[in-house]
C-alpha cells in the first residue's frame, strides 16, 4: 500500500501553537519533509523539532532560490516550478515505498503555504489530508491585541507585491485588510495607506508570536528592513455592542 501524505499547518512561530492533531501525526510520520533556505534550519522545523524521534527520516526541502535578484535568462518562476517538480518526486518516492510523509508548513497550509505546491502534483495520485493551522495574520492581530472584524465587516487579504494602484483600489473598498508579503515592498505600501488616510488605523508586527517578535510604529519602520514575516493590519472601524 501506498503511504500517506500528511500537510501539517505547525502555526506561526510560538512553539504552543502547534494543534493536538498536527502533533499527533507529525510523532507518527516515518518521514517528515520541511520546506528551508539553503543555510539555516527554517522557522517551520524549528517549530517542530524537539517533538522528533532519531528514528523519524527527515527529508529538507531546499529552495534553489528565495528573494534575491536574478540575471536573465534565470526566471524565478521557472526555477521554482522545477523545484516543486523535484520536491513531489522525492516524497512519492517514499509514499510509494509505503511510508506515510508529513509536510510542515509554518501557518496553515492552503495560506500561501509552499506545501500546497506539492498538494497540486501528489494528492490525485495517493491519500491526502491537510490539517489546517494557525495562520500568521491571525497570530498578528492576537499579539497587536486589535480585533480584525465586527459584525457584518468583510476583511481583504492583500499581497504587498501589487501595484501601487492596484493596492490603492482594493484598499479604498475593503472595511478591513491584511498586507502580507511586504520587505522590499513596504514604502510603497505605506505611502498608499497615507494617501488613503488609512496609516493612523494601520499597525505593524514583525515574526508575529516569535521569540524576536517587533510591534513597531508604522513610521518608524526602516522599509530597508522589513523582513519577510512582517505584516500590517488595517483593523475593522470599532463596533460597540
Amino acid at each position: 500500500m501506498s503511504g500517506r501524505l500528511h500537510g501539517l499547518g505547525v502555526g506561526p512561530g510560538d512553539p504552543d501553537l502547534i494543534t493536538v492533531k498536527a502533533l499527533k501525526l507529525l510523532k507518527a510520520a516515518p518521514v517528515v519533509a520541511y520546506f528551508v533556505a539553503k543555510g539555516k534550519k527554517g522557522n517551520a522545523f524549528g517549530i517542530i523539532e524537539s517533538h522528533l524521534e532519531d528514528t523519524q527520516t527527515r527529508l529538507p526541502l531546499v529552495y534553489p532560490v528565495t528573494t534575491e535578484a536574478l540575471e536573465p535568462p534565470l526566471c524565478y518562476e521557472t526555477i521554482i516550478s522545477a523545484f516543486y517538480d523535484e520536491c513531489a518526486l522525492a516524497i512519492a518516492d517514499h509514499l510509494e515505498a509505503g511510508r506515510d510523509v508529513a509536510v510542515i508548513c509554518e501557518g496553515d497550509p492552503f495560506f500561501y503555504g509552499s506545501y500546497m505546491y506539492l498538494h497540486d502534483r501528489l494528492a490525485a495520485r495517493f491519500e491526502a489530508e491537510v490539517v489546517p493551522g494557525v495562520c500568521s495574520m491571525l497570530g498578528g492581530v492576537a499579539v497587536l491585541g486589535v480585533p480584525l472584524v465586527y459584525r457584518n465587516q468583510s476583511l481583504a487579504v492583500l499581497s504587498g507585491v501589487l501595484s501601487e494602484a492596484e493596492l490603492k483600489r482594493k484598499l479604498a473598498t475593503s472595511d478591513a485588510t491584511v498586507i502580507m508579503k511586504l520587505g522590499r515592498n513596504f514604502d510603497k505600501v505605506r505611502r498608499v495607506l497615507a494617501e488613503l488616510g488609512l496609516d493612523k488605523r494601520a499597525l505593524y508586527v514583525e515574526r508575529a508570536t516569535m521569540a524576536n517578535q517587533r510591534i513597531v510604529p508604522l513610521n518608524e519602520v526602516d522599509p530597508m528592513a522589513s523582513p519577510y514575516f512582517s505584516l500590517l493590519v488595517v483593523p475593522g472601524t470599532k463596533w460597540s455592542a
